[in-house]
C-alpha cells in the first residue's frame, strides 16, 4: 500500500511549490520542499552546492532526503526539485503527481513572475534557455514514466489543479 504522501514532480518552474501550499491550504496535509530540506541540512543554497561540489553531490543529497522521507514522513505534500524524480525509491514515498506543461508556458510563468530575476538565478540548470529546453524535452517522458497521476497545468489556476489532484487521489 502506498504511503499517504503526495509527491509533486515536474520541470523547474512548473509551480510545484505554489501548488503544494495550495493543496495544504485545502487539506490537512503538511508541506515539505525537498530542495529546502537539502539547503537546510547543508546550510547553503542549491546554487552554491552545485558550484562548490557539483551536480553528482547534489543528487546524492536528494537520495538522502528521499530515504528520510520514505522512512519518516506521512500525510505530507512534498514539492520536489526538478531532478528529484530520478531517486530510486520515489514511488515508495507516496503518490507521484507529474505536473505537465509545455516549455513555453513554464518559461512565461517564470519570466512574468514579479521576482523573475530571482527565480531564474536560483535555478542553476535554467541559466541557458536552449540547454534548459533540451533538458525539458529529455525529462518529460521520464517524469511521465514515474508518475502515478499526470495533471496538465498550462492555462489552469492553482485552485483548479489542486481540485483535480484531490479528485484523482480521493482526498
Amino acid at each position: 500500500m502506498k504511503k499517504s504522501n503526495i509527491l509533486l514532480i515536474g520541470f523547474m518552474g512548473v509551480g510545484k511549490g505554489s501548488l503544494a501550499r495550495e493543496l495544504a491550504r485545502t487539506t490537512d496535509f503538511f508541506v515539505l520542499d525537498s530542495d529546502d530540506l537539502i539547503e537546510s541540512s547543508e546550510n547553503r543554497k542549491i546554487k552554491k552546492i552545485f558550484k562548490e561540489d557539483g551536480e553528482a553531490y547534489f543528487r546524492s543529497l536528494e537520495l538522502k532526503v528521499a530515504n528520510w522521507l520514505e522512512n519518516h514522513v506521512t500525510q505530507t505534500i512534498i514539492s520536489t526539485g526538478g531532478g528529484f524524480f530520478a531517486v530510486e525509491n520515489l514511488n515508495n514515498i507516496g503518490t507521484v503527481v507529474f505536473l505537465e506543461s509545455d516549455f513555453d508556458s513554464v518559461l512565461n510563468k517564470i519570466m512574468n513572475h514579479p521576482k523573475a530575476a530571482k527565480k531564474i538565478k536560483k535555478r542553476p540548470l535554467f541559466q541557458d534557455k536552449v540547454k534548459a529546453k533540451e533538458l525539458f524535452d529529455q525529462r518529460q517522458p521520464l517524469y511521465a514514466a514515474k508518475a502515478d497521476i499526470t495533471i496538465q497545468t498550462a492555462a489552469k489556476t492553482l485552485q483548479e489543479i489542486a481540485v483535480e489532484i484531490r479528485e484523482k487521489i480521493g482526498i
